[in-house]
C-alpha cells in the first residue's frame, strides 16, 4: 500500500484504464460487504484484527484501483515532481512531530498528579489560544510570509514541548498556548504555502489534488508510525525527577523531546528548501504590496472579513470546515467510551487506532480514484452523506461490531475530505489572504471543540451533535457547487482587488 501510494498509471497511448478503474470500484463494494459480515460474525476481541486486516485489503484495492484509472490531463515534469516531494517530506517530517505528542499529553499531566479539572482547563487554554491569536497571526503570515512563519510553528512547539519537563501548572499552561498557536500555523501556513508556491511556479492546477491527496495518504502512515514511536520512547526509561524538581526527564516526556527533534529537523529543512512567499501572484498585487497597501491590509483583519461578506462562497466554505472538523473532534473525544460501551474487557485502543489511520489512508486513495470523474464538491456532497450515517450508528446502535464499522467508516471519509476540501478551498479563498482566512475558519472550529470540553454531554447526544453538523455540512457544500458552477474561478483577482480599495480607503 505504501509503496503503490495515490499515483497515476498510464494506460495504452496514455489513457486512463477505465475498466481497471471499475473493477477496483466494484471489487471494493464486494470486499467491504464480506467484510461486514465477517466482523459482524467474529468473537469480540477478534473483531479489532479483522478490521485492521480488512481496512488493509480495502485500502490496498483502493490505493491500486486509483493507479490504474486515474490519469492527469496536465502531464508532470521532473521539475515538478522534485517540488511536491520537497514539500511532502518537509510535511511528513512537521506531521511526525504532532502526531508524536498527541497520545501522551493528557497522560503525562495525569501523571504530574493534576486533576481531571485541571487537565481539562489546560486543555480548554490550548484551544482558546488557537482561537484567539491563530487568527492574527495567519494575518501576520500573509504580509510577512508563509516560509517565516512555517519555521515559527517549529519553534513554537519545540518551546510547548520543553515545558512538558515541568511539574508547575502555570508553565504547562503556557506550553498549551503555544502548542495551539503552533497547531494553528500547521494547519494554515503549510497549505497556504503550497498552494502559493504551486500556482507562482506555473503547474497546471489539476495536478494540486493530487499534491493534497499524497499529503493526506502519507498523513495517516505518519499517525501510525508516530504512535510505534511515542510508544517505545515512553517505556525506555522511567519519568525521573531531576536534582532540582519541579523538572523532570523521562516516561511520558520522552515522547515529547522525540517530537522536538523532528522539528528541528523540519525547521532546517524549511531554512534550506523552501522560497519565501506572500501570496503575491499578480502585477496589480506587487504594484500594491510596493505602495505598502497590502502590508496595512493584511495587518488587521477588517479587509479580509469584509472580502468573506461579500463572497459567500467563502462562508460556505468556512462553514462546511468548521462543522466537518468539528464533529470530527467531537468523534475524537467520544469514540473510546462509544466502543468500551459494549465491552466488558478493555479495547486495545492502540489497535484500533491503527485501524482509524489504515481507513484514513484508503479514504485519501479513495480520492484519488474517483476525483478522475467527479468534482471535489460532488465528492465531498457524497461524503458526508456517507459520514452523517456513520456517526448516527453509535446513537441507535450498542453492538461493537457495528460501531467499530461505523466508525471505520467515518474514518475513511475523513481521509476523502482532506484532500477534496484543500482542492476546494484552493479555489475558493483569494491568495492575498489566504493564511487569515484558513484561520478564521478555526475560530468557530475551536468554539465547537471548547463547547464540548466544557459542557460533559453523554455519548448519544454527542453522536447526535456529529450527525446534524454534518446534515448541515451537506447542505453548505450543495450550495456552494451550486456557485461554483454558476460562476467563474475569479475569485482570487476579486480578492486582490478587495484588499487593495480596502486598504486604500484605510489610508485615506
Amino acid at each position: 500500500v505504501v509503496v503503490c501510494g495515490p499515483r497515476p498509471l498510464r494506460g495504452r497511448r496514455g489513457c486512463p484504464d477505465q475498466a481497471s478503474a471499475a473493477g477496483g470500484r466494484h471489487h471494493c463494494v464486494l470486499v467491504l460487504g464480506a467484510g461486514l459480515v465477517w466482523v459482524s460474525s467474529a468473537p469480540r476481541m477478534e473483531i479489532f484484527n479483522l478490521a485492521f486486516t480488512i481496512s488493509a485489503v480495502l485500502t490496498a484495492l483502493a490505493t491500486l484501483s486509483a493507479r490504474a484509472g486515474s490519469e492527469s490531463s496536465a502531464p508532470t515534469t521532473a521539475a515538478f515532481r522534485g517540488f511536491q516531494l520537497t514539500f511532502l517530506v518537509i510535511y511528513y517530517v512537521s506531521m511526525t512531530a504532532d502526531w508524536l505528542q498527541g497520545p501522551y499529553v493528557y497522560a503525562l499531566y495525569s501523571s504530574y498528579g493534576f486533576s481531571k479539572h485541571d487537565i481539562a482547563v489546560l486543555f480548554v487554554g490550548g484551544f482558546g489560544a488557537s482561537m484567539v491569536f491563530g487568527t492574527f497571526i495567519g494575518a501576520a503570515a500573509d504580509r510577512l510570509g508563509r516560509k517565516r512563519f512555517c519555521q515559527l510553528y517549529c519553534v513554537l512547539y519545540i518551546a510547548s514541548c520543553v515545558t512538558k519537563h515541568a511539574k508547575d501548572y502555570n508553565m504547562l499552561m503556557v506550553g498549551r498556548v503555544l502548542g495551539g498557536v503552533a497547531t494553528s500555523l500547521l494547519f494554515s501556513s503549510f497549505d497556504s504555502w503550497l498552494v502559493c508556491e504551486h500556482n507562482a511556479r506555473g503547474y497546471e492546477s489539476k495536478l494540486l489534488s493530487g499534491t493534497f491527496s499524497w499529503m493526506y495518504f502519507g498523513n495517516s502512515l505518519c499517525a501510525i508510525l508516530a504512535g510505534m514511536m511515542a510508544e517505545a520512547a515512553a517505556d525506555r526509561v522511567p519519568l525521573t525527577a531531576t536534582s532540582s524538581p519541579p523538572w523532570y526527564y523521562g516516561g511520558y516526556c520522552s515522547p515529547f523531546d522525540l517530537s522536538a527533534m523532528f522539528l528541528v529537523v523540519a525547521l532546517a529543512l524549511i531554512t534550506v528548501f523552501w522560497n519565501e512567499n506572500y501570496g503575491e501572484r499578480s502585477a496589480r498585487q506587487l504594484e500594491a504590496s510596493r505602495a505598502g497597501y497590502l502590508e496595512s491590509a493584511s495587518a488587521s483583519l477588517h479587509a479580509p472579513i469584509k472580502m468573506m461578506m461579500d463572497d459567500p462562497s467563502i462562508v460556505l466554505c468556512g462553514t462546511v470546515v468548521s462543522l466537518f472538523e468539528g464533529s470530527m473532534y467531537i468523534f475524537v473525544f467520544n469514540w473510546t467510551p462509544s466502543i468500551s460501551a459494549g465491552m466488558s474487557t478493555t479495547p486495545p485502543f492502540g489497535w484500533i487506532f491503527a485501524c482509524f489511520m489504515v481507513a484514513c489512508m484508503g479514504g485519501s486513495s479513495l480520492f484519488a480514484l474517483l476525483s478522475q470523474s467527479l468534482s471535489c464538491e460532488k465528492i465531498l456532497l457524497y461524503t458526508f452523506l456517507v459520514a452523517a450515517a456513520a456517526l448516527s450508528v453509535p446513537i441507535f446502535a450498542t453492538s461493537t461490531a457495528y460501531v467499530l464499522t461505523a466508525f471505520l467508516v467515518f474514518e475513511a471519509c475523513v481521509g476523502i475530505y482532506w484532500p477534496a476540501m484543500g482542492t476546494v478551498k484552493s479555489k475558493v479563498v483569494p491568495e492575498a489572504a489566504r493564511a487569515t482566512i484558513y484561520n478564521i475558519f478555526r475560530i468557530p472550529l475551536n468554539a465547537v471543540v471548547l463547547g464540548v470540553l466544557l459542557n460533559q454531554m453523554d455519548v448519544s447526544m454527542a453522536f447526535f451533535w456529529c450527525t446534524l453538523m454534518l446534515a448541515v455540512s451537506f447542505g453548505c457544500m450543495l450550495l456552494l457547487g451550486a456557485r461554483s458552477q454558476k460562476q467563474p474561478s475569479s475569485t482570487i483577482e476579486d480578492g486582490e482587488q478587495a484588499l487593495i480599495n480596502h486598504a486604500e480607503d484605510d489610508g485615506k
